[in-house]
C-alpha cells in the first residue's frame, strides 16, 4: 500500500460518488409522474456532483499516488477486491463525468416524452458504469464497469434514437464488445503472470516478457483503439452520434469515447511499457491518420450532427498523438484534450439537440440566415466553434498547443501533418458556421412550412453556461487543470522510460524518419 493514500476524508467520497445514482434508479422504480421522475433524475445528479467537487479541494497535487483508497475484500479465494482510488490522471474525468449528467438531465427535459423513467433509468446507469471505470484498481472491478455501461448506452441509442436506431445501436455494441472480449483475454493472462492478484497497481510493478507484452499490447489496443475510436475501427461512432438522442450524443462525446484513451494511460504504458515503446510508430501514424481523414470527410457531411461526428474522429487523433509521444507536453496536452473535446463536443451536441428540437432537420442545407433568427444561439455557437478550431483563449488552443509541442519533440514530421489538421479542422467548422447562420434561407425548407423558430430560453443558457465557463476558464488559465496531473504524468513518463527497450529506436518511425 506504498503507492495509495487512504482516504482523507471521512467519509467514502469515491463510493457515494459512484453508487448515487444507483440510489436514484431504485427511487425512480417506484415513481409515475413524469414530472417528478424529471425532477428526481436531475436531483440525484445534482447531488452526484456537489459530492464529486471535494475531490478537487481535498486532493494532494504533489504525488502521483492513489487518494481517496477505499480497498475491503471482495471475492479473496480469486484474489478480488472492492479496490477504489483516483490520481491526476483520473480526477478531472470524475467531475467532467457528473457534470455531463446533470447537463443530459436538462437538455432532455422537454425533448423526451414517450419513456420517460426507462430514459432517466438509463441516465443514471450509464453515470455509474462510467465513473466506475475512472476509479477501478481491481481489473474485475474494471472490467465489471466497463461493460456495464454498455447495456444503458445501447438502449439510450436504440430505444430513443432516430430512425436508424436499431443499426447505429447493435453496431455499436457489437464493435466495442469484440475489442472487450480481447481486453479480458488479457486481464486472464496478467491474472497468471501477476501470481493470480487483479490489483491494477500490482500489476503494473510487474516487468512481464517482452514476447507477452507486445501481445497483451495488442489485446488492450483492441478494446481501447475501439472506444477512441483510432482509425480504421473508428465507424461505428458517426452512426451512434447521429442516431442517438442528444444526451446519448454528450454521453458519447464527453465521456464514452475518452474511456480508450484513458485506457492506454492506465494499463497498457504503465503495464506494458516496452511494447508501448515498440508500437508507437503505428499509433502515431494512425493518429495523423485521424486527424487528417476525419478533418477530410467533414468538409462531405451533409448532417449537422454527423459533422461534429466526424470532428470528433480527428480530435481524438490528437489525444493519442498527444498521449504516444511519450513527453511531457505531449502527454498533459493529450489529457487536458480530453477533457476540452468533453466540454466543446458536449456542447456542441447540446447545441444541436435544441435547435433540432425546433427545426426536426439536421440537413445543413435547410438552415440560413440563423444569425438574425436566434442571435443568442448565434453567438454562443460561434464561441465554440472558435474553441473547436483553437482560438487563443479558449480551451481549445493550450491543449492542441501542448499536443503539437509535444509531436514535434517526438517526431517532427508527426508535428507538421498533425498542424495540417488544424488548419483544415478551421475550414470546415468556419465553412458550417457561415452556411448555418449567414446564408439566404432556404426557400424549399420554407416552403415545407417550417415553424418559426425561438432563441434560447432560460433552461437552455443554464444548462449550457457550465461548459462556456470552462472553455474561457481553461482558456486562460490552464494551469488550475494542468497541475492536477504533473505528477501523476511524470511517474507515468518515469516508468514508461525506465524499460529495457528505451534508448531502442523504432523501426517504423526511423523508416519514417528517412524517407521525410
Amino acid at each position: 500500500m506504498d503507492n495509495v493514500i487512504l482516504n482523507q476524508l471521512s467519509y467514502p467520497i469515491l463510493s457515494w460518488t459512484v453508487f448515487l445514482p444507483v440510489v436514484g434508479i431504485f427511487v425512480l422504480l417506484f415513481l409515475r409522474n413524469s414530472g417528478a421522475i424529471r425532477w428526481t433524475a436531475l436531483g440525484f445528479t445534482l447531488v452526484t456532483l456537489a459530492v464529486s467537487l471535494p475531490l478537487l479541494t481535498n486532493f494532494d497535487k504533489s504525488t502521483h499516488k492513489m487518494q481517496f483508497v477505499e480497498k475491503s475484500e471482495w471475492i479473496p479465494s480469486w484474489g478480488i477486491h472492492y479496490f477504489i482510488g483516483i490520481d491526476g490522471i483520473s480526477i478531472l474525468f470524475i467531475v467532467l463525468t457528473t457534470l455531463l449528467s446533470v447537463l443530459c438531465v436538462l437538455v432532455s427535459w422537454t425533448s423526451v416524452q414517450d419513456r420517460v423513467k426507462e430514459f432517466h433509468i438509463a441516465i443514471l446507469a450509464v453515470e455509474t458504469g462510467m465513473l466506475g471505470v475512472f476509479v477501478a484498481l481491481d481489473f474485475f472491478l474494471f472490467y465489471l464497469f466497463w461493460e456495464a455501461m454498455l447495456i444503458p448506452m445501447f438502449i439510450l441509442i436504440g430505444v430513443f434514437g432516430g430512425k436508424n436506431r436499431v443499426y447505429a445501436s447493435i453496431k455499436f455494441f457489437l464493435y466495442t464488445l469484440v475489442g472487450s472480449l480481447l481486453m479480458l483475454v488479457g486481464i486472464v493472462v496478467l491474472y497468471f503472470y501477476g501470481g493470480k492478484t487483479l490489483d491494477i497497481l500490482a500489476l503494473s510493478q510487474i516487468n512481464y516478457p517482452l514476447k507477452v507484452q507486445y501481445w497483451l499490447f495488442l489485446a488492450f489496443f483492441a478494446a481501447f483503439a475501439v472506444k477512441v475510436p483510432m482509425f480504421p475501427v473508428h465507424t461505428w461512432l458517426p452512426d451512434a452520434h447521429t442516431e442517438a438522442p442528444t444526451a446519448g450524443s454528450v454521453i458519447l462525446a464527453g465521456v464514452l469515447i475518452k474511456m480508450g484513451a484513458y485506457g492506454f494511460l492506465r494499463f497498457s504504458m504503465p503495464m506494458l511499457p516496452d511494447a508501448t515503446k515498440f508500437f508507437i510508430g503505428p499509433v502515431l501514424i494512425l493518429s495523423i491518420i485521424a486527424i487528417i481523414y476525419g478533418a477530410l470527410i467533414c468538409f462531405a457531411q451533409k448532417d449537422f450532427k454527423r459533422l461534429i461526428a466526424y470532428s470528433s474522429v480527428s480530435h481524438m487523433g490528437f489525444v493519442t498523438l498527444g498521449l504516444f509521444a511519450l513527453n511531457t507536453q505531449g502527454v498533459e496536452g493529450g489529457i487536458l484534450q480530453m477533457l476540452n473535446h468533453g466540454i466543446i463536443t458536449g456542447a456542441m451536441f447540446l447545441m444541436i439537440g435544441i435547435i433540432y428540437e425546433r427545426t426536426h432537420t439536421r440537413v445543413i442545407a435547410d438552415y440560413g440566415g440563423f444569425a438574425k433568427i436566434v442571435p443568442w444561439y448565434a453567438g454562443f455557437f460561434m464561441i465554440l466553434t472558435f474553441a473547436s478550431i483553437g482560438l487563443p483563449g479558449t480551451n481549445g488552443f493550450i491543449g492542441e498547443f501542448l499536443i503539437i509541442f509535444g509531436a514535434f519533440k517526438a517526431q517532427m514530421i508527426m508535428g507538421v501533418l498533425a498542424a495540417t489538421g488544424i488548419i483544415l479542422g478551421a475550414g470546415y467548422m468556419l465553412w458550417l458556421y457561415q452556411r448555418i447562420f449567414f446564408q439566404d434561407p432556404n426557400p424549399d425548407y420554407e416552403a415545407k412550412g417550417a415553424h418559426p423558430v425561438s432563441d434560447l430560453n432560460m433552461r437552455e443558457v443554464i444548462t449550457l453556461l457550465p461548459l462556456f465557463v470552462l472553455v474561457f476558464w481553461i482558456g486562460f488559465y490552464p494551469n488550475t487543470f494542468l497541475e492536477y496531473m504533473h505528477a501523476s504524468v511524470a511517474h507515468l513518463i518515469e516508468q514508461v522510460n525506465q524499460t529495457a527497450y528505451a534508448g531502442q529506436e523504432n523501426l517504423l518511425v526511423k523508416f519514417i524518419s528517412e524517407i521525410f
